[in-house]
């Protein structure tokens, strides 16, 4: 199937949509700086950066008060884009992980931080592999595999990145390992399905496994971290997980550790009950802990002694949001990478003694364009549940027009106030964008975050249909001129309203999102399949709810222009999803465009891929929108 571009295209576009189309190529063209890694010196930092056109891995020398900021020097791989990378602790190597052609599958890397040595430990085509944590003694890696086959169990390593060496480290359905003691006894495993994650503390010496937090709790747990116990502690270790098991949010829970297995009483060390823990680390030590809070999608920064238990909430964070923090081996750095609606990523260090701010890294020199500032709003679903949104206004305009409501992924995932050139140029196209977090989001608290799990869908879809009340009673849209999208679950919510809500809304953009969930769990892949039963419901015990729900079974209520965009190479949402949808509709003779995205897979990392999609959602919008 061939995409079919936008009718017109630029050659019938307004001198205003032309102008947006510029502001937004600008945009995109702003490169960023993320996910920074640091030498166990202190002297050096790696991180990820798309300043290239694609994310490759960047060295760089920490500046000093002396001299100028030190030029970042890139770390060539293979063409494929690099994820993370993550400095070893002996400070000889750097590991990466690749997504395979773009893809959803990644490859693990090793290469010297000079960029000799690069070889691929892990990974292939056929076969995804994870980046872990590396031992912190040594020089080993973890590297977990799953099953290529559905229901097989996935198995996790140490790697030695000199010979390639796999020792066997743990073996389970959807694992994943969080930390390893500085001796390697311990090791946190988390397992189970999205939402319903347990962990357990393997102790390797005796053969033997343990559960971390009080069963049969289970939760989000996405940060765990061993590290030596206070001086006054009577035990060895502390385990500090950043969780929301059997806790109304994700908050920070100490389990003490000691030989055999024991585990002394978990207790909540840190908590907020307008936050919730996304970000977690400690120096070697374990004496100073660095909290990151997500406070209703803007990030603030805490430092918590444990041994005095004084806590220091940090001022000035140079952005919006904190996209990843990590804390140097003797406490005395801190790296950040945060971006805003004004500026793309970037990495800061902030002296932990002094509380001083420096910038790490150059930024693009952004084009002279007046960005707008999003505003969170409140707002009410239909049955009373509070929900909450960004509004990017179109400047200068007082009246009702044309807006997009923009659906973001997971479902629990949460739209912040980041760097997004589509958002400003629909702005400045005249389109004003409002981005919610509908239930389902992360960032609200255990309870919202399930409430549309397996039966609940159809709750998320009434969810939408209020976001769009919203922006019409407060007089920033027209009613017959608003329009849905989304990406990834944001385009199966897009299809579904369509779908099930005919007459609602005027117009739909779907970016590699589900249309039939039977077919969405026969060709995931096999692990992807595994961990969403508990979010979507089960393909046989739920198949009559699957089907009821899917929106290519009424493909034929969609009736209002739609545009349709995937990835070639996507299979977390496979290619056949966006197929069958643009297949049944151009049967049905509807209005329905289609933009085939080649070379990339569920994320859109070059930005040729998104400025390509960014103009033809203008395009598209400025036309079903206006018409």
């Amino acid at each position: 199937m061939s995409a079919s571009p936008a009718p017109g295209g630029l050659s019938t576009a307004t001198p205003e949509l032309r102008a947006a189309m510029a502001m937004g190529d600008a945009l995109v063209d702003a490169w960023g700086s993320w996910g920074p890694t640091l030498s166990p010196d202190c002297r050096t930092i790696a991180f990820v950066s798309d300043r290239g056109g694609t994310p490759e891995v960047w060295v760089q020398d920490l500046p000093t008060d002396a001299a100028p900021r030190p030029t970042a020097r890139r770390v060539s791989l293979s063409q494929d884009p690099v994820v993370a990378v993550n400095w070893s602790a002996d400070g000889a190597w750097l590991a990466c992980s690749l997504a395979t052609d773009g893809g959803v599958k990644t490859q693990v890397w090793v290469v010297r931080p000079d960029g000799s040595g690069a070889r691929r430990i892990a990974g292939s085509t056929e076969q995804h592999a994870e980046l872990g944590p590396w031992t912190r003694s040594g020089h080993r890696v973890v590297v977990t595999v799953p099953g290529v086959e559905l229901g097989a169990p996935t198995e996790a390593f140490l790697v030695n990145p000199a010979n390639g060496k796999l020792s066997p480290l743990a073996v389970g359905d959807l694992i994943s390992v969080l930390d390893l003691s500085v001796d390697e006894t311990f090791v946190i495993v988390k397992d189970g399905q999205r939402g319903k994650q347990f962990c357990v503390v393997v102790d390797r010496a005796a053969d033997s496994d343990h559960p971390l937090l009080p069963y049969p709790a289970t939760g989000s747990t996405d940060r765990a971290i061993i590290r030596p116990a206070p001086a006054d502690d009577p035990q060895p270790l502390i385990a500090y997980v950043a969780t929301d098991a059997a806790l109304p949010r994700r908050q920070l829970v100490a389990v003490p550790l000691g030989p055999l297995g024991w585990r002394g009483t978990s207790g909540v060390l840190a908590s907020r009950a307008d936050a919730e823990l996304e970000g977690l680390d400690a120096d070697d030590a374990g004496r100073l802990l660095l909290l990151v809070w997500n406070v209703a999608g803007g990030s603030e920064v805490e430092l918590l002694d444990t041994w005095t238990g004084a806590s220091t909430s940090v001022p000035d964070v140079p952005g919006s949001v904190v996209t990843g923090a990590l804390l140097s081996r003797d406490g005395s750095l801190a790296l950040v990478s945060v971006e805003g609606p004004h500026r793309p990523r970037e990495l800061w260090g902030l002296d932990t003694a002094a509380l001083v701010w420096t910038r790490l890294t150059d930024t693009p020199e952004l084009p002279p364009y007046a960005l707008v500032t999003p505003t969170l709003e409140t707002f009410t679903a239909r049955d009373g549940l509070p929900l909450t949104g960004w509004l990017y206004r179109v400047p200068g305009r007082s009246t009702p027009g044309p807006t997009m409501l923009s659906l973001h992924g997971g479902p629990e995932a949460q739209e912040r106030p980041v760097f997004s050139p589509q958002h400003q140029a629909m702005a400045a196209a005249g389109i004003a964008v409002f981005a919610p977090n509908i239930r389902g989001s992360s960032g609200f608290g255990r309870a919202f975050v399930h409430a549309d799990d397996i039966h609940g869908r159809r709750d998320a879809f009434d969810d939408v249909l209020a976001c769009r009340d919203f922006v019409v009673e407060a007089g920033v849209a027209e009613r017959g001129a608003v329009a849905v999208t989304g990406r990834s679950y944001g385009g199966y919510l897009t299809l579904a309203m369509l779908a099930f809500s005919p007459g609602e809304f005027a117009t739909g953009v779907d970016i590699c999102g589900m249309s039939d969930l039977h077919t969405f769990y026969r060709d995931t892949e096999p692990w992807i399949a595994s961990a969403a039963v508990s979010k979507y419901g089960d393909p046989e015990h739920d198949w009559a709810l699957l089907h009821a729900i899917s929106p290519l079974h009424a493909a034929a209520n969609i009736e209002v222009p739609l545009l349709v965009v995937h990835g070639e190479l996507d299979t977390n949402v496979p290619l056949g999803e966006a197929q069958q949808m643009v297949a049944a509709l151009r049967e049905l003779d509807r209005d329905v465009e289609y933009l085939q995205l080649d070379g990339e897979g569920h994320e859109y990392r070059r930005a040729d891929s998104r400025r390509r999609l960014m103009e033809t959602m203008l395009v598209f919008l400025d036309r079903t929108l206006r018409s």
